[in-house]
């Protein structure tokens, strides 16, 4: 009696410790399983793909490469930091996900890289840039936000980060469409702002009088530059409506609705406006790859 007693109970021992031990390997593998989906959804393979695409390659010795041309040949006299200048950059978007940049990220190399400007040189544009360009190349009377050191760095470059990577991305970052706070958004409607803001005298606008608005509301030039010109500092807006001169192709004018809606907002910040179609300085510079172009002859009717 005595023995099997001892038995039965050697026998509830091993199932309680048998019971135990699933109940442990149970256990671990639940807790393993949550530390690989933890790691699966933190995992940089498993971040959206942006329909955009990666920042431009070498985007380091690029902007580098364009600050050290405008401190040393264009801008002799400015004396700015690019090494400061690039890595404070970098800092307002790296490690960070790329649709929720704000201004004060960018607020440092902001600070770092403006200066002063003129009056009566700034130059705005909307859907003009390569002409507005060309002019300021061969016309030093006026600058554009590129011809600045904020502009000339960046110009035409792409740039983002991720949340889970201190290094850039160059595989892909949000277009404008995807999400309005992304990096090279925020970046060029700061600047935008900044250029503006500094303007003073006569301002200048190219437009382009060959898309159906020349004045679109949405447009950088529409929603960020014409609220910061300062009316205590600008007294003037000069806007040139520039038309292709190819085929004499108009769609909107100094007379047209848009315009009139322009001058309706300038003016309404007490700043005097002014319009020309087809500003002639400005032509001529089409009529150099196109001169036989009726638009290009010397006598016009």
């Amino acid at each position: 009696m005595v023995r099997g007693s001892s038995s039965r109970g050697s026998q509830k021992c091993r199932c309680l410790l048998l019971g135990l031990t699933v109940i442990l390997i149970l256990g671990a593998v639940v807790v393993f399983a949550a530390m690989i989906f933890t790691r699966r959804r933190d995992s940089p393979a498993e971040l959206p793909q942006w329909k955009g695409r990666g920042s431009t390659p070498n985007l380091k010795e690029i902007m580098l490469g364009r600050c050290f041309t405008y401190i040393r040949m264009v801008n002799p006299e400015l004396g700015k930091d690019c090494l400061k200048i690039w890595e404070t950059f970098k800092n307002a978007f790296i490690c960070k996900n790329p649709c929720n940049i704000t201004e004060k990220d960018y607020q440092p190399v902001m600070e770092l890289a403006a200066y002063p400007i003129p009056c009566n040189k700034t130059l705005l544009w909307s859907k003009t840039s390569e002409l507005a360009h060309k002019y300021t190349k061969i016309q030093d009377n006026l600058l554009t936000l590129e011809n600045m050191l904020l502009g000339y760095m960046a110009d035409g470059l792409t740039w983002c980060g991720s949340p889970s990577s201190s290094e850039i991305d160059y595989q892909s970052c949000p277009r404008w469409d995807e999400c309005a706070n992304n990096p090279s958004s925020i970046y060029w409607k700061m600047a935008s702002k900044i250029f503006a803001e500094a303007a003073c005298g006569v301002v200048h606008a190219m437009l382009n009088g060959s898309i159906s608005h020349a004045f679109v509301n949405s447009s950088i030039f529409g929603s960020v530059e014409i609220h910061h010109l300062n009316p205590k500092k600008v007294h003037l807006m000069k806007i040139w409506v520039m038309h292709d001169i190819i085929g004499g192709q108009s769609s909107d004018s100094c007379s047209g609705s848009s315009i009139k809606q322009l001058k309706s907002i300038v003016e309404g910040r007490n700043i005097s406006f002014s319009c020309e179609d087809d500003h002639r300085s400005v032509q001529l510079i089409q009529c150099v790859a196109h001169p036989e172009e009726p638009a290009c002859k010397i006598c016009r009717n």
